[in-house]
């Protein structure tokens, strides 16, 4: 323990010596594993925030809205339009088993909102009851709509947070009215703030039954009784969710007389597919920077190898004075891999602090649409560390066999 403490102590001694070769050296290596760290975090904030964006919409959530199908069976130099209806939605619910949940929904934006204090407009949606069990709805005060809310089809209301601010600033409003194109509404309830930023579309949009947005403001153009503006469905589960697409297709192909697999007839969205594409930009992403990380790394312990051996030549005569002193060659051995070795590790620790302080940093400032706090990636901090070990086994093993080897005479003979 005596003999591990001087060698310490020695390599401190040496390498505050010759300081500017240490830090240089050092720098090298440093900055490789914090840039490493940090594109890693910062991907990781990207991924992150896109997989909220996803959360805020629902959990495997599928659209599908209205289209244009060809006018002829496998002609598709014309086509016509179709409208998605209330028996679409029927038809899927009683004849998909792969859908775990399927809701109509009327969308309008030309609806005027009035509270006894100012005016607004934004999405108003007409949804069933369980729209908030496939959708992310938190509530913030209040209430969900009800299946008695859509069967007598009440006149009432879940607002947005924006919607909210506007029409009631800083006063109550549970219980309050809304005049939607000259209709009152009772408000029932209200959406806590989704997202952040300046991004306030989510939270413009509120709430009323289906069935009393059906009878008063039902799709504008078109002369379709039962229209709806869209669908959204669940599958089952996550891997069920092509075939839940496929048998979706089927149905509205089925009622609105077109081929199932005519290439562009259906206008969706897959969140599910969406998600796991860019997952998967991600994981190649990050894949790439931690095959740039590692030869940045062994550049870096190269680099380290060359210092050493250059330490080695320059201190020929104090290893041969050592050695004829009564030095062995596993003392002189270890000194110089413990230089090496410390070297290496020191400098991916302030790497890694240095990254680690920076992502910490950037997490104070606001964080654009899309984009989460960098965060440092415990497996890719693992993978510097363990990488960091090896590099620096390597740089100081090698030197320090040079130096073992070294002849005391023909040692104290150099100049």
């Amino acid at each position: 323990m005596r003999e591990l403490l001087d060698i310490f102590g020695q390599t401190l001694r040496t390498l505050w010596a010759h300081k500017l070769r240490s830090f240089l050296t050092m720098f090298g290596i440093a900055w490789g594993v914090g840039s490493l760290l940090l594109l890693v975090g910062v991907g990781e904030g990207f991924r992150s925030g896109n997989r909220k964006q996803f959360d805020e919409l629902g959990e495997n959530v599928m659209f599908i809205w209205s289209g244009r199908a060809p006018a002829i069976d496998g002609s598709f130099n014309s086509l016509r339009p179709y409208q998605l209806t209330y028996r679409d939605y029927l038809d899927v619910k009683a004849e998909c088993p792969s859908v775990r949940a399927v809701m109509p929904i009327i969308n309008r934006q030309d609806l005027r909102a009035v509270s006894e204090y100012f005016s607004a407009s934004g999405q108003i949606l007409g949804v069933t009851p369980e729209f908030n069990t496939v959708r992310y709805v938190p509530l913030a005060e209040g209430r969900w709509l009800n299946e008695l809310d859509d069967q007598q089809k009440r006149h009432v209301i879940v607002i947005g947070d924006e919607l909210r601010k506007t029409l009631f600033p800083g006063r109550p409003y549970l219980g309050a009215t809304v005049l939607l194109n000259g209709t009152r509404f009772e408000v029932i309830g209200s959406i806590i703030r989704i997202g952040h930023g300046d991004n306030s579309n989510n939270n413009l949009k509120s709430f009323i039954p289906f069935n009393t947005m059906h009878d008063m403001f039902p799709p504008k153009g078109t002369d379709v009784t039962d229209a709806i503006s869209n669908l959204n469905y669940q599958p089952r589960s996550r891997a069920l969710h092509e075939q839940a697409k496929l048998e979706v297709h089927k149905i509205i192909a089925r009622n609105h007389g077109f081929d199932p697999l005519a290439p562009d007839a259906f206008e969706e969205w897959d969140t599910i597919k969406t998600a796991d594409s860019v997952g998967a930009i991600f994981d190649a992403m990050n894949e790439f920077l931690g095959s740039v990380g590692l030869v940045t790394l062994a550049l870096g312990a190269i680099g380290v190898i060359n210092i050493m051996l250059v330490a080695v030549a320059d201190r020929t005569r104090e290893i041969g004075l050592r050695k004829a002193l009564g030095a062995t060659n596993r003392s002189i051995m270890l000194q110089f891999f413990i230089e090496g070795a410390f070297l290496t590790i020191l400098s991916g620790a302030v790497g890694i602090a240095a990254s680690a302080g920076l992502m910490a940093a950037l997490a104070t400032l606001p964080q654009p649409q899309g984009f989460d706090t960098p965060k440092l990636v415990p497996s890719t901090a693992l993978l510097a560390l363990v990488a960091l070990s090896i590099a620096g086994v390597v740089a100081g093993l090698y030197p320090a066999r040079q130096a073992a080897r070294l002849e005391p005479v023909e040692a104290l003979r150099k100049e």
